[in-house]
């Protein structure tokens, strides 16, 4: 009887163990599974960032792409612009509003300047690539027939009119780019109508003329 006491108690003891084993293997369990759970959140949390800053390098890279293609298109247009004032030896500006001749030609003297002088078929074609009717600075507002440059020289040659122009319509003593598609397309106009026009800046002026733009 004393044994069989003494095994029930020994059985009984060996439970409790096992059973504070098993508790405690369920507890280890439980906080392996919680451990795991905040990885998977991390990893995910991880995974996010990731997809994040690989889509903003994508953008960035975009975007530096987009601003290479500009610089080398700009680049581009101030080697042609560059080229231009190395054979021309003129900067020019173009108004962003139409007036009369004489008030275009006031705006181009206040900026120490004056109406474009075509000399050549390559001015010709840099002036006529601004695809706007403008005004030039030719007229022959002081004798009817005789065209004459702002300077006073008198037009002979290059000249670039279009067909059948000058034909005088209605007291047209100014000259303007009309046909800016065609090479010929010098037009003459009444003098007191809304044109764009072209002030030329010799490089020699230059400096003077920026610090009075």
């Amino acid at each position: 009887m004393v044994q069989l006491q003494t095994n029930y108690n020994n059985l009984t003891e060996e439970r409790d163990q096992l059973q504070t084993s098993y508790n405690n293997l369920t507890k280890e369990r439980d906080q392996l599974q919680t451990s795991y759970n905040n990885l998977t959140e991390e990893r995910d949390q991880l995974q996010t960032s990731y997809n994040n800053l690989a889509k903003e390098r994508d953008q960035l890279q975009t975007s530096y792409n987009n601003l290479t293609e500009e610089r080398d298109q700009l680049n581009k247009k101030l080697d042609d612009i560059t080229t231009d004032l190395q054979r021309n030896g003129s900067f020019y500006y173009i108004s962003s509003s139409e007036k009369s001749w004489e008030e275009g030609r006031n705006d181009c003297r206040q900026k120490g300047t004056d109406l474009v002088i075509i000399n050549s078929r390559e001015e010709q074609d840099f002036i006529r690539g601004w695809k706007k009717r403008t005004w030039i600075g030719l007229t022959d507002e002081q004798t009817e027939g005789t065209w004459r440059w702002v300077d006073g020289t008198v037009l002979t040659t290059p000249r670039f009119w279009a067909e059948s122009e000058p034909n005088n319509e209605g007291d047209e003593d100014c000259a303007e780019i009309k046909h800016y598609d065609s090479q010929n397309s010098w037009n003459d106009v009444p003098c007191n109508v809304g044109k764009y026009w072209i002030c030329e800046i010799s490089l020699k002026n230059y400096s003077k003329v920026t610090r009075q733009c």
